[in-house]
């Protein structure tokens, strides 16, 4: 896939990558207390991304992070949140449960924060797309995916990684972020999971039905041109953002393009089937678990 925007991490976030000069916080400073079981830790990464209407803006990712006891080498995971209707809260983004399943799987969690949200600052928005009836989806794929890359570089260059086996996880706007990643292959990935990804859904004006559906359909047509490592989508017949005659459109569209994506069209959950991966871990672990056997990952918690 050719580049969507000029959007790039700067010389000067690149070399405060390099020199791994990060702002570690404190859990005050979080406000959150960290979670000493999982070895949760907090740090920032600078990049520099352009939104829709071609401004650029530098700010910092914050990126929570766990890890299994031991020195590794542990494969990397990055899990990418979705969008909010209040972008200001959480103040960062945790899945502290979520990230319990694969660092008893030996995997090292990095979580970010993407700019536009939570203490990152909510203005100005990179991911922003336009009003419902003029979406442009292709600058949030671009600049959310440009920050992931970012938290993945800084992720390698962790001592106890392997930077050689990563999976990419998204949630809504986090698994349409994830996909339009997998589609950049970047060095090192092995597989990705989609959660119920899309984008401009509203469960209270048009349940089911996202703004532009058919322009999220060519995104994930362009995006499975390059997307070259197997994916897992996992979505439920009551998502009341996205309907299943979505769900399933974007995927053949991914496919029919040469991408590699098995999907799961789960019964109705709770009231709103979009919130699976928040609460629903019970229905999703075991596909997931096995999604990652397949993918030579461990599918089953290690032995302490």
């Amino acid at each position: 896939m050719g580049r969507l925007t000029g959007i790039t991490v700067t010389r000067a976030a690149r070399h405060a990558l390099a020199c791994a000069c990060l702002c570690i916080w404190s859990a005050h400073a979080a406000g959150q207390a960290l979670a000493q079981d999982l070895n949760e830790t907090v740090a920032s990464v600078p990049v520099t991304v352009n939104n829709l209407y071609g401004r650029a803006f530098t700010g910092k990712v914050i990126v929570t992070q766990f890890k299994p006891a031991g020195a590794g080498p542990f494969p990397i995971v990055i899990i990418n949140h979705g969008r909010g209707n209040d972008r200001s809260k959480p103040g960062r983004f945790r899945y502290t449960q979520q990230a319990r399943f694969f660092t008893e799987r030996g995997f090292a969690v990095f979580v970010p924060t993407r700019l536009g949200y939570g203490d990152t600052g909510v203005d100005p928005d990179p991911e922003d797309s336009g009003g419902c009836r003029d979406k442009d989806y292709a600058p949030m794929a671009e600049a959310a995916s440009t920050e992931v890359l970012a938290v993945l570089a800084y992720a390698k260059q962790q001592p106890y990684v392997n930077p050689e086996r990563v999976l990419l996880v998204g949630q809504s706007v986090g698994g349409y972020t994830t996909t339009a990643t997998a589609a950049k292959m970047p060095q090192g990935l092995v597989a990705a999971i989609n959660f119920a990804g899309g984008s401009g859904g509203d469960p209270e004006t048009h349940p089911g039905v996202p703004c532009q559906g058919s322009k999220l359909e060519n995104m994930y047509a362009r995006f499975g041109k390059t997307a070259k490592v197997p994916m897992l989508w996992i979505y439920t017949e009551n998502d009341l953002y996205f309907g299943p005659q979505y769900s399933q459109a974007w995927h053949a569209a991914f496919n029919q393009a040469g991408g590699q994506a098995e999907l799961k069209l789960l019964p109705p959950f709770a009231k709103n089937g979009h919130t699976l991966f928040v609460a629903g871990l019970n229905i999703w672990e075991p596909l997931v678990a096995e999604f990652l056997g397949r993918n030579g990952f461990p599918a089953e918690p290690l032995k302490q």
